[in-house]
């Protein structure tokens, strides 16, 4: 039985919402006209009881219950010689009596009644042999005295024997009518209780439906306002789940392919983003190397005039290192351990320009050299303390490169003890590489840094930037760990 129930649930709640209305509409209608036909069915059949009932009483009630004297006075008149027998006519009173009879027999269900009649009829053909006896005396001219005896012994015992079964058969037919009466109060009430009963479990199933035909449209029209709402507000991780209903579920489909593919297009303009931005940061990245090139070219000559040939050999070979490094095969990603011999070789060039104010010192620990950092991530880093540090500071400065682990991050330094910054000028360099703004020329080799990091491993890393007048400037670089382990497990 439940699973007959569940199946047919199952079934409603996977019709169309037309149909859905429809068969709720017409199993609260169907009760109705069939609790209507039983109330015209009754209704007729207790009308038709009643009729013959009723009509049954009316014929015996048209014989009359003053048929016995009425009859014998007609004939006493007629053997007194006071009336004539055709104006008497009491074969017509017999006629009449005959055919009451047979529309009652005809009515009547009782078998006594339909013995009664039986009787009656026979009293009354009886009754008919005897009034003709006397018609036949009287027209003969005489007879008084046989007339007398048969008017005495023989009509008159007839009709009284009549009028007995006639008042027995007005109490059986009565007695009939009486239980007509109460089968039909009977079957009246059946009919009402029946109704009530109906209509209670019309007025529960009516509740039913109403609280249960809308929660099927409802409900799931709800969850996917839901999943739109949750869509519109940017989460294309949400699907929806409608599994009952034709239309639903071809909206909950569509809706979850337009999810899929506004997904997927936001992936691929997302991807493309990245892929453009790379080429700008690296169109940017390239626009630094031409006049770095220039200024160590300018040196290389500068020492080549000076007759400092292994100087310039030894120029030369950095310069080759730098530029190995900067190439890098091609890779957007290199070791710590790449970009630490990238540094060194660009702070090894420098330092023969800037021999007077520039001192550095790298510490990078083994344990981090095979954090994976994109390429030419510290050298702008390097060279902006550099030329906005050290260089207007009086006297030497030094710049230092280390870096640690730190809560599941790599942080990398890079240090200088020049003329730092005042709290304005911080935030405002803060401000523009947070904002990503690559206008100002002193900050977008840092924008340029700090939007490669994010674009590669996310917004949560990136550079940090701390800074006092006349103390110095510290930039911190936050990476991940987990690609070194990564670069371990594949290297080995």
């Amino acid at each position: 039985m439940s699973k007959r129930f569940t199946r047919a649930k199952d079934y409603y709640r996977d019709l169309p919402i037309t149909q859905k209305i429809t068969v709720g509409f017409l199993a609260m209608l169907v009760p109705i006209l069939i609790l209507m036909a039983a109330w015209f069915y009754n209704m007729i059949q207790n009308n038709n009881y009643y009729s013959d009932a009723a009509q049954t009483t009316s014929m015996l009630s048209d014989f009359g219950l003053d048929f016995k004297k009425n009859y014998d006075y007609k004939i006493y008149l007629i053997i007194v010689g006071n009336k004539t027998y055709s104006s008497q006519n009491p074969m017509k009173d017999i006629d009449e009596a005959r055919n009451i009879l047979d529309n009652v027999e005809d009515h009547t269900k009782n078998r006594q009644s339909q013995d009664l009649i039986d009787n009656m009829q026979h009293s009354l053909d009886n009754l008919e042999k005897y009034t003709k006896k006397i018609r036949t005396n009287v027209l003969s001219g005489g007879f008084y005295d046989a007339n007398q005896e048969i008017w005495e012994n023989g009509i008159q015992s007839i009709t009284t024997l009549i009028q007995q079964n006639m008042l027995e058969l007005l109490y059986y037919e009565n007695l009939d009518s009486t239980q007509v009466y109460a089968s039909i109060e009977s079957r009246t009430l059946n009919i009402v209780a029946i109704s009530v009963g109906t209509l209670a479990l019309m007025f529960v199933f009516a509740v039913l439906m109403i609280t249960y035909i809308p929660r099927t449209i409802t409900k799931p029209v709800r969850e996917l306002s839901k999943v739109t709402e949750r869509v519109a507000g940017g989460d294309l991780t949400v699907r929806s789940h409608i599994e009952h209903g034709v239309e639903l579920k071809v909206l909950s489909e569509s809706l979850n392919i337009m999810i899929e593919k506004i997904s997927s297009l936001i992936e691929r303009v997302r991807e493309e983003q990245i892929h453009l931005r790379e080429a700008e940061l690296e169109i940017l990245q390239l626009q630094i190397n031409p006049h770095f090139l220039y200024n160590t070219l300018d040196t290389i000559v500068w020492l080549a005039e000076a007759g400092n040939d292994e100087m310039v050999v030894d120029m030369v070979e950095k310069l080759s290192d730098f530029f190995r490094a900067t190439l890098g095969g091609g890779k957007e990603l290199v070791t710590l351990e790449e970009e630490s011999r990238h540094i060194d070789s660009y702070l090894q060039i420098q330092r023969v320009r800037y021999q007077d104010i520039l001192e550095y010192e790298i510490n990078l620990p083994e344990e981090i050299s095979q954090v994976q950092i994109p390429k030419i991530t510290l050298q702008p880093l390097v060279e902006n303390a550099l030329y906005h540090g050290i260089k207007y500071k009086r006297g030497k400065g030094k710049i230092s490169v280390y870096g640690y682990q730190q809560e599941g991050e790599c942080v990398l330094v890079v240090e200088d003890d020049g003329r730092g910054m005042s709290p304005e000028k911080l935030e405002e360099i803060r401000g523009r590489v947070q904002a990503q703004k690559e206008t100002e020329k002193e900050s977008y080799g840092l924008y340029n840094v700090n939007e490669r990091i994010r674009l590669r491993f996310g917004k949560k890393y990136g550079l940090r930037f701390f800074s006092q007048m006349g103390e110095g400037t510290k930039v911190e670089v936050h990476l991940p760990v987990r690609d070194a382990a990564v670069k371990k497990t594949t290297k080995a």
